[in-house]
């Protein structure tokens, strides 16, 4: 690949490969589509899968809303909205009056919901440990770095 001066790109990298951002890109890009691959017999986007399986997870806590499914997911509140309107169609979620809050909804997982989570949590997972097995024993060290990156209020 040619370097910063061969391109004539205006770059601090010596070499494509040295951006981190770019990097970032790529890995981001292939993973996603390593998950996508893996979601795919069970029917679910990415997107889904985490915003159902983010439910399952704060489900045990009591009745959630759509804002803390979207602060706890780290998505779009109307992107949450219209993905959570497809999950309910197909019969993974529930949306309910909520028990303290007259504005709100109540989010609940169904069982058959739940059931699938598990079961695609299962993929996913062992898409993320075939993925980052490169990583070694620093794979934990790389996700604190990630948190680092994404600050404290994410």
């Amino acid at each position: 690949m040619p370097d910063a001066e061969e391109s004539g790109l205006d770059s601090e990298f010596a070499s494509a490969e040295d951006s981190t951002g770019l990097m970032l890109w790529r890995v981001t890009n292939s993973w996603q589509a390593a998950q996508r691959a893996a979601l795919r017999p069970f029917g679910l986007t990415h997107v889904q899968f985490v915003l159902l399986a983010s439910l399952v997870w704060l489900d045990t806590d009591g009745p959630t809303t759509q804002r803390e499914l979207s602060r706890h997911a780290g998505t779009d509140p109307m992107m949450t909205s219209q993905v959570l309107r497809t999950l309910e169609r197909k019969g993974l979620v529930e949306r309910r009056g909520h028990p303290t809050d007259a504005r709100a909804k109540s989010l609940r997982v169904t069982m058959a919901g739940a059931e699938l989570a598990r079961h695609a949590n299962a993929a996913v997972e062992g898409v993320d440990q075939r993925f980052f097995t490169p990583l070694g024993a620093e794979r934990a060290v790389f996700t604190g770095m990630l948190r680092v990156v994404l600050g404290p209020a994410s």
